[in-house]
Order: structure tokens, then C-alpha cells, then sequence
């Protein structure tokens, strides 16, 4: 794209833009509409299945209540604790009372029952059977059946709910409502009450559910039978293994299954009687149809509006080259010296005020390049000079070649007078000197400084008449660490002459310490003189914040040969910048300590905690 011309760059952008952007419309609103309409479906399933549980609930229950009125029976109690092998008297009393008393009542209430029977686990058995149908059972049919139930029903006494029929002409097509019952001797449970009804009469309570035009309901057991299903065949049989997972779990959430060979949207739901699943499941092509239609609608929409984008877009691209061409070669005129004047154009846009501009441009672009070439030469000229000044100003305020020389000549009279004191003073002035005489900034380490400071106070212990040793605490790995020439000295002569303004006690002492805090090295000059109070300690800082030279005058930071600690802050920022120089604290009758900062260096040493004792 770098080498392309600037209308295909534009038509190219646009391009990509309006693609992206239909793009992006078209997807996330597809997306978002096909999310919404899959909730919704879900949102759909969720409330068909959970109103045909509770009318399924319910439906079941009221056979339920039919059961009660059967339990509290007096003489449905008394068969219970008939003796094993009762078939005299009191067996047919029992169930000639039970037929008309309880039996017969519940057929008309409830004409969907198939039968009711109940088994003693004494082994005696009695069956109604609903529309004159009949049915007889020996022994060990009897023993066979009280044994399933025994095994599929619960011991306190919970209504289950089967798909098992006591006719074997009528399995998988009964749901059997069995639940175990006592008699009047005990409490204990001792016999079981069942109501057989029909399968199919349950389709008539989801009639009124719109699944659409392939959906259905179906109900499934704990062990993945179809207790149910719209197709009879089926009924007994296993549910699909691509579906029977999900079913038996029966979350809350739907989920998508195969069934001979077609999707289906199915949801799970278990009941609160038997331990089974109502199962709604509904066409996944049905479902789909409305995301079907919104993409189709979209992919239509886009393929309009890109091609109408792509015609306003070379339209447009074109408006805006054509004049820039012009504009191009008019500057390849003026490349060869021949300064072109464009036409001015009809439109009055903002590239035609540039053709415009260009034009006033071209009769003051010479001149104007040379005097911005020649005002940027003056002004670099200017701040080399203004800097050499200020660093002549600062090392080379005096010359001090005749004065070392004529150190030397006092040196030899001494000699000759055998005068130790002056020739100890002045082979220190004249190191002193010697040391200032040198031009170079930066690159003198610590131990130099260290040592000019030891010949100032060699001069200096002659100058009080006592003698007066300074605390060196800087650790050797920081001796050979660049700093600033003449900076360390200035400090120290500044403690005499205002820390110790009322002479030099025993009790006084000056420490000099050095150490890293990150990328920064310091050097420190620590007394326990005199100190300053608040405000003066404010003023001094106010001075250094200032980022200026000392004046010749300025008497309270002054030093020897007129550098003093506004000059020492100064040299430091020259060398190093702003973010560095001199930080002072102190406190009235009690010290002052002030701290040079550098940057870190040459070689770095192993690091070492600074020291913070005074």
C-alpha cells in the first residue's frame, strides 16, 4: 500500500472501512439478534416444560388424593391384616365392602383408571378392573408381583410412579401409581395400594402447548426408558445414547441433540412423583428460521450499500486528488528553481485555500529559510559562548601561575630559614593552586577532593592555632567515583566560617560521608555547629532553587576564591543538569548537613547502605 498513489490509497481505505463496518454491523447485529432469539427459545422451552411438569404434577396428584381416600379405608386396613391364604369369608366380605364402598366411587370419579389392586405381604391379592375388564392371577404370579413392587416402591410410604402394568398385555402403555400402606394392627407397613391409568391420557393435558409443527413431549424413567412418547412403538424402549446423558440430568439449561438423524432443541425436566423426565423437544430448522431470515436480510442490505459506498467513494477520492496532482506538479516546478503559480481554483474547500497558501508561499520561501538559517547560527553561537563564559567565570577567576611560582621561591627561603610551618603551608597553598589551575570538570574522583580538602586544613590549623581533624566515613569502594572539581572543599570552609563563627571547641567535628540511593550518588559535609534557623534555612533553599550564580558579593555562601555554595550547586548542574547539585538541611544550635548529587558513574561498585548516623 506504501507505493500506491493517493487515490488508490484513498479508494483502498475507504474500502476496508466500509467493509469492516458492514462487516462488524451485519455480524454482532446478526449475532446479537440470533443470541436473543436462542434466550428466547430457551426462555420458551424452559416455561413449556415447567407449566407440563406442574399440570403433570398436578394431574397426578388429584390420583393421588383418590389414593388417600383409599388408605383411609377400614376395610382396605382390615384386608391388609387378612392371615396368609385367606380365601374363606371374610376375604370376599372385604372386597365386596372395598368394590362398592371405595372402588367404584373412584371409577366414576376418575374413568381414565385402568385398575386398582391391592397386595397383602401376606400374599393375599384382590384386583378391580374398569369397564368389566378381568383378570386372574395364580401364586407365584402374585409373589412375582409383590416383589416388584416391594423393590421399586419406597419404605415410608412415598408414592411412586411406574410404567409397569399388572397385564402383560398392557405393558409400556400404563403409568401405575403404587405406594406401600399398613393396616389397623401396626404401624408398620405391611401391603401396597396401586392405581393403573393410561399413558396416552396424558397427551391431552399438552394439547394446548404450540411446539411447532414437529415438536412433541415425551417422558422418560430413571434407567432412560421412554415411559411416553407420542409414537407408541416406541414406548419401553431406549431413549437415543446422543440424548440420554442430558435427559437423565435434566439441568436447567436446553440443549441440542440428534434424533434419527435431525437436530432437535430439547429440554429436561424431572418430576417431583416417580423420579422421571418430561422431555419437550422442538426442530432445530424451526428455531433457526428467524436467524435464517435476519442473515439473509443483512447479507442483501450490505451488498446494496457497499456497491452505493463504493460509487460515492471513487466520486469523492477523485474530488480530492485532482487538485493535489495539480498541486504536486507545481512543487516539482519549484524543486527545479522555477517557482510555479497555480491557477486558483473554482471551489473555495480547504484544498483550494492550500493552493492558495502555497502560492504566498512561494514568494517568501527563500527569504524566509535564510533567516531562520542565519537566526539559528547567531543563537547556537550565542549559548557556546554564554556557557564558556560562565565555566571561565567559575574555574579561571584568577590566574594563578605567578602566585605558584612565587610559593615556590617562599618554599626555598624557608628551607633555607629551616622554617618547617611555612614550608608546610605553602607546599599546601601551592597543591591548592596547582589543583585549581586545571580546567577539566568532571573528571576527578573523590580521593582528589579528599585531598585538597586535607591541604585546606593544613593550612587552615595553622590559620586558628589549633589543630582540627575532619571525619572521613566515605567507604573505599566510592573513592575513585567521579564528582565535580572544587565542590568538596567550598563546603568544608563554609562550616568554619558560619557553623563555627564563634572559633573552633573541642566538641566540634565535621563528617564527610558518600553513598548510592538508586541512580544517584552523593557526597555529604555534616557538622554540629550552629545551624540555621526556619527562615534562613528557607531563604538559602529559595537561592539554590533559583538556578543561578552567586554573586561576587553574596558574602553568606561565599568561599574561598569566591566559590561558594551557590556556585558549587551551580557547577554540579552545569555538569550533570538540573536534576542535580546541592540539598542543605539543618536545624538551629543543633547542625547542618549538606548533600551534593550526582549521578552513578563508571564502574559500579557492590552496593552499600548509606549512612544516616550523625
Amino acid at each position: 500500500m506504501k507505493n500506491l498513489n493517493l487515490f488508490s490509497k484513498l479508494l483502498l481505505s475507504y474500502l476496508i472501512v466500509i467493509l469492516i463496518s458492514l462487516a462488524s454491523v451485519g455480524f454482532f447485529s446478526y449475532r446479537a439478534s440470533s443470541d436473543e432469539l436462542d434466550q428466547l427459545v430457551e426462555n420458551q422451552l424452559s416455561q413449556v416444560v415447567g407449566n407440563a411438569v406442574h399440570h403433570t404434577d398436578l394431574y397426578i396428584r388429584a390420583y393421588e388424593r383418590s389414593m388417600v381416600s383409599l388408605l383411609n379405608s377400614t376395610d382396605v386396613k382390615r384386608f391388609i391384616d387378612l392371615p396368609p391364604e385367606e380365601t374363606g369369608y371374610p376375604y370376599y366380605e372385604l372386597r365386596k365392602s372395598i368394590r362398592e364402598f371405595s372402588i367404584e366411587p373412584a371409577f366414576i370419579r376418575n374413568p381414565e383408571i385402568a385398575n386398582i389392586f391391592l397386595l397383602s405381604f401376606n400374599e393375599n391379592a384382590i384386583y378391580f378392573f374398569n369397564e368389566n375388564a378381568n383378570g386372574s392371577f395364580s401364586k407365584e404370579e402374585i409373589r412375582g408381583q409383590l416383589d416388584f413392587y416391594k423393590a421399586n416402591t419406597a419404605e415410608q410410604g412415598k408414592l411412586s410412579v411406574l410404567n409397569h402394568s399388572i397385564q402383560p398385555a398392557q405393558q409400556n402403555q400404563m403409568l401405575t401409581l403404587v405406594r406401600r400402606i399398613r393396616g389397623l394392627s401396626s404401624t408398620e407397613l405391611k401391603g401396597i395400594l396401586g392405581i393403573e391409568m393410561r399413558a396416552a391420557e396424558l397427551s391431552e393435558l399438552w394439547k394446548g402447548i404450540d411446539l411447532g409443527k414437529n415438536g412433541y413431549f415425551f417422558i422418560a424413567d430413571a434407567e432412560g426408558k421412554y415411559v411416553y412418547h407420542p409414537d407408541k412403538s416406541r414406548i419401553g424402549s431406549e431413549v437415543p445414547e446422543s440424548i440420554r446423558g442430558p435427559v437423565l440430568e435434566a439441568k436447567s439449561a436446553a440443549f441440542t441433540g440428534t434424533i434419527d438423524g435431525k437436530d432437535w432443541e430439547l429440554m429436561s425436566r424431572t418430576s417431583n412423583y416417580g423420579n422421571w423426565r418430561l422431555v419437550v423437544s422442538m426442530s432445530v430448522d424451526e428455531l433457526r428460521k428467524p436467524s435464517e431470515t435476519i442473515r439473509t436480510t443483512t447479507l442483501i442490505v450490505g451488498a446494496f450499500t457497499l456497491m452505493l459506498a463504493i460509487w460515492l467513494a471513487v466520486r469523492f477520492g477523485r474530488s480530492i486528488t485532482e487538485p493535489i496532482r495539480k498541486l504536486k506538479s507545481a512543487m516539482r516546478q519549484t524543486e527545479k528553481g522555477n517557482w510555479a503559480m497555480i491557477p486558483h481554483p473554482e471551489h473555495r474547500d480547504e484544498i483550494g485555500e492550500l493552493m492558495i497558501r502555497y502560492n504566498l508561499m512561494v514568494n517568501r520561501l527563500s527569504e524566509l529559510v535564510d533567516k531562520v538559517y542565519q537566526a539559528e547560527l547567531r543563537d547556537q553561537e550565542s549559548r557556546m559562548e554564554r556557557q564558556k563564559a560562565e565555566l571561565q567565570s567559575l574555574q579561571l577567576q584568577i590566574n594563578p601561575h605567578f602566585l605558584y611560582n612565587t610559593l615556590e621561591t617562599i618554599v626555598c627561603y624557608a628551607v633555607i630559614r629551616d622554617s618547617k610551618e611555612i614550608s608546610e603551608i605553602v607546599k599546601a597553598l601551592a597543591y591548592m593552586l596547582r589543583y585549581s589551575v586545571k580546567t577539566d570538570l568532571e573528571e576527578v574522583t573523590v580521593a582528589n577532593e579528599l585531598k585538597h580538602v586535607l591541604y585546606y586544613l593544613v593550612v587552615l590549623q595553622h590559620r586558628i592555632g589549633r589543630e582540627f581533624e575532619a571525619d572521613v566515613a566515605v567507604h573505599p569502594d566510592y573513592l575513585l567515583r567521579n564528582m565535580v572539581r572544587l565542590t568538596l572543599q567550598p563546603l568544608v570552609e563554609n562550616v568554619f566560617q558560619h557553623a563555627f563563627r564563634d572559633g573552633v571547641e573541642d566538641y566540634h567535628y565535621i563528617r564527610i560521608d558518600a553513598g548510592e540511593e538508586g541512580d544517584t550518588f552523593w557526597v555529604s559535609v555534616e557538622d554540629n555547629g550552629a545551624g540555621m534557623n526556619a527562615w534562613k534555612l528557607q531563604e538559602l533553599r529559595d537561592r539554590l532553587d533559583a538556578n543561578r550564580l552567586a554573586d561576587g558579593n553574596e558574602e553568606s555562601s561565599s568561599g574561598a576564591g569566591g566559590i561558594g555554595i551557590m556556585n558549587v550547586h551551580r557547577r554540579i548542574q552545569m555538569v550533570f543538569g538540573v536534576a542535580y547539585g546541592l540539598s542543605i538541611e539543618s536545624e538551629e544550635d543543633v547542625g547542618t548537613k549538606m548533600t551534593m548529587r550526582m549521578p552513578v558513574s563508571g564502574a559500579l561498585p557492590p552496593k552499600r547502605q548509606p549512612r544516616t548516623d550523625r
